[in-house]
């Protein structure tokens, strides 16, 4: 399904933008979060090259997200909604010392992100409260049990203490990194896009907290790396819903989060996508996107507030 388009969002470049996308009644974190900062005129990493070339210089970006079934399953990373009188259920955690205690107001049938990593995200509208679950499972009395969850309040752009995991392997909140087709058909995108690397470094940088690498070489890319699509790149040649998403890489970027296929983009499933026209992103490639230095956006390092 084609949807119209609409110019990204243009702003000063390295500084956040003045608004900021919603969920339900609820901003998807403030509007000067790093999330929603515009990234187009950041200096570009001294190690953006070795980055490149560690996670592919010739592999092309990937929609991991679309309509349908897969292997049995919804192509995303699904979340619910919940309002005031959700109850909250117990939660055991695998790693409960880097862990936000339960109860969370997670619903019997809260969807499960089919796959590996069994993602469950639950963002409270009463509360504007978010919580995420990483490889969670229902059990029969109700409660569930999962590797890792964290919470966020979504009007706070308070970060996760130094060194602590979250539902992902950055220590950041996997929500405001999805692409929803909502604000596709809108026409834009107004924050980075989550992404995967299949190798990456162990150490993590601002916003990152955490990280889950596999080697010391400074060639690989850390937690928490920010990508962005170079300006002259022609978006034309690309669907319309593919176009928005590639708009929007180059203002806001792309924020490595976990380990996976190699510029795997994150979003939620909806029966709306047109997965042949997500597959242009494809023409996009590693060579066609630079590393930009975060540096001159933050304010503090325990915040995740933007210049």
């Amino acid at each position: 399904m084609a949807v119209a388009c609409a110019p990204a969002g243009t702003g000063s470049p390295g500084t956040a933008r003045p608004s900021s996308p919603t969920i339900g009644p609820c901003p998807l974190l403030p509007a000067d979060s790093v999330w929603h900062a515009d990234v187009s005129g950041l200096p570009v990493h001294p190690s953006s090259g070795d980055w490149r070339t560690t996670i592919g210089l010739t592999r092309g970006l990937k929609a991991d997200f679309g309509a349908g079934l897969w292997e049995g399953g919804p192509i995303g990373i699904p979340f619910t909604r919940v309002g005031a009188g959700q109850p909250g259920v117990p939660i055991t955690f695998d790693y409960d010392d880097e862990s936000d205690p339960g109860p969370y107001p997670v619903p019997a049938d809260a969807p499960v992100e089919h796959g590996s990593d069994h993602h469950v995200i639950v963002v409270d509208d009463a509360s504007c409260r978010l919580y995420e679950l990483f490889d969670a499972t229902r059990r029969a009395d109700g409660s569930w049990s999962a590797g890792s969850g964290a919470t966020w309040d979504l009007r706070s752009n308070a970060l996760r203490p130094a060194g602590w995991t979250s539902a992902d392997a950055a220590g950041l909140p996997i929500l405001p990194g999805l692409v929803r087709y909502e604000e596709v058909a809108a026409g834009r995108i107004d924050h980075a896009i989550r992404f995967t690397a299949p190798v990456t470094q162990r150490s993590y940088v601002w916003p990152a907290r955490h990280q889950a690498g596999s080697t010391n070489a400074a060639s690989a890319p850390p937690m928490g790396a920010r990508f962005r699509l170079r300006a002259d790149f022609d978006t034309s040649r690309l669907g319309p819903q593919a176009r928005v998403v590639a708009e929007a890489l180059k203002v806001h970027g792309m924020v490595l989060a976990d380990n996976g296929s190699a510029w795997y983009l994150s979003g939620a499933p909806d029966e709306r996508w047109s997965n042949d026209d997500l597959r242009t992103l494809g023409s996009i490639t590693g060579a066609d996107l630079v590393a930009v230095d975060t540096a001159p956006l933050r304010v503090a390092p325990d915040s995740g507030q933007a210049r």
